[in-house]
Formats: C-alpha cells, sequence, structure tokens
C-alpha cells in the first residue's frame, strides 16, 4: 500500500464532497474537505496538502479568485473542478496557475489518473530525482512508495512525509523547525511529535531501530537519511 498523498476537496456541494472523499480514500489517498474557500484557504495555510481539487462556483467568491491568492507563491498542483465549459474560463483558470482543468460531469478513473499525473508532475518541478534509492531502501516519490528489498513497506501519510522530505534532502542534515513545520504546520508544534514519528519510520525501515543506518539523527539539530 502506498502512502497517499493528501488532497483537499474545496467543493460546496455536500453529495460530490462524499462521493470524491469515498474516491479518493478507496484509492489509498488522504483525502481532506472544505466547503467554501475560506475554509479552504484556512487548510492550505496550516496543513499543506499535495493537492487541491477545486470548485469555481463556491459560496463565498469565485474559485478564480482563490487560485490569484495562492500563486505564485504556492506552488501545491490545482485541478479545477467546474460546470463551467467556455473555454475562457478555463483559459483563465490555467492563466492563473491551475494544472489542469475538469469539465462536470466528469469521471472519477479519469480524475484518478489526472491526479497521479499532477502528482508525478509536482515531483518534477521540486527537481528531485523520482526514486531515491538508499542501501536497500526505495523511495517512489512520484508513486508515493517505498520498497526495502523489493517489499513494499506500509507508512501512514505522516510517516510517508517525512521519508519524502528527508529523501529529498538524501544525505543533509534537516532541521527540527523544517520537517515539524513542513509535516505539522507550525515549527512551534511538539518537537515530540517528531521524535515519536521518527522512531515509527524507524521500526518499519531499520534492522535495528535502536542502532540506526538509514534515519540518523544529528543531536539538537535535525535528522538525515544516509546516502548508502
Amino acid at each position: 500500500m502506498s502512502a497517499g498523498a493528501t488532497i483537499l476537496i474545496i467543493e460546496d456541494d455536500p453529495s460530490l464532497r462524499r462521493s470524491l472523499m469515498a474516491t479518493l480514500k478507496a484509492a489509498k489517498y488522504h483525502a481532506v474537505e472544505a466547503q467554501n474557500s475560506a475554509e479552504g484557504l484556512r487548510w492550505i495555510t496550516h496543513h499543506k496538502p499535495d493537492l487541491i481539487l477545486l470548485d469555481l462556483g463556491l459560496p463565498d467568491g469565485d474559485g478564480l479568485d482563490l487560485i490569484g491568492k495562492l500563486r505564485p507563491a504556492n506552488t501545491t498542483p490545482i485541478l479545477v473542478l467546474s460546470a463551467r465549459d467556455a473555454e475562457q474560463t478555463k483559459v483563465a483558470a490555467l492563466d492563473l496557475g491551475a494544472d489542469d482543468y475538469v469539465t462536470k460531469p466528469f469521471g472519477l478513473e479519469e480524475l484518478l489518473a489526472r491526479i497521479r499525473t499532477a502528482l508525478r508532475h509536482a515531483v518534477q518541478v521540486k527537481g528531485a530525482e523520482p526514486v531515491v534509492r538508499t542501501g536497500a531502501l526505495e523511495i517512489d516519490l512520484g508513486a508515493r512508495v517505498v520498497r526495502r528489498d523489493s517489499a513494499e513497506i506500509d507508512l501512514s501519510p505522516k510517516e510517508y512525509e517525512l521519508l519524502a522530505i528527508l529523501a529529498l534532502n538524501i544525505g543533509k542534515v534537516t532541521l527540527r523547525d523544517h520537517l515539524l513545520e513542513q509535516v505539522w504546520g507550525s515549527k512551534k508544534s511538539d518537537v515530540q511529535y517528531l521524535r515519536v514519528y521518527i522512531g515509527q519510520l524507524r521500526a518499519k525501515l531499520e534492522d535495528d531501530p535502536s542502532a540506526p543506518h538509514y534515519i540518523l539523527s544529528d543531536p539538537g539539530v535535525g535528522y538525515r537519511l544516509a546516502q548508502l
């Protein structure tokens, strides 16, 4: 099982939100929801989803305005889901910085394919190798799959987020504050959260978690993924 990306659904139609939530969870993504622009913006600011599904017709404003607020500072992939099929609306959304535009009604399998494409592209934009290898460990950043000795390892979304950040900086120390901010949304979060999740990762990845070879500590500073 892959460690699913966190996908934020910003949609005011309750029935469509429920359908999307169920579809994404069945596909092993971590799905969260917001019913308007303001709620979606708060979620984006504090929790940093991996991808946003955005309706344009929101009760407190136009989704186009939200895209404009997010870009260019926020590079999270945005897939627009809208009943508006006018060419000028699609062009406006894409020009503002949306990554894709899906017209309602849409097929769920098509939507999942577009999500996979957007997530792969996001990894490429970061300049990361799509697959990071160290020792017997393989981290596929595009597919969000982790393997050890070719066997897939089941990670929770937060465990994967931590490991992915370390993989993007393999061989380098990543500061505790940076990890807390990227995974929990604030560098003021309790550092104990970080210790617990690092311990959980070591339990799943290491032969001997008490003498780790992959995830190494720099006491008082941070952690790094060893380049073996």
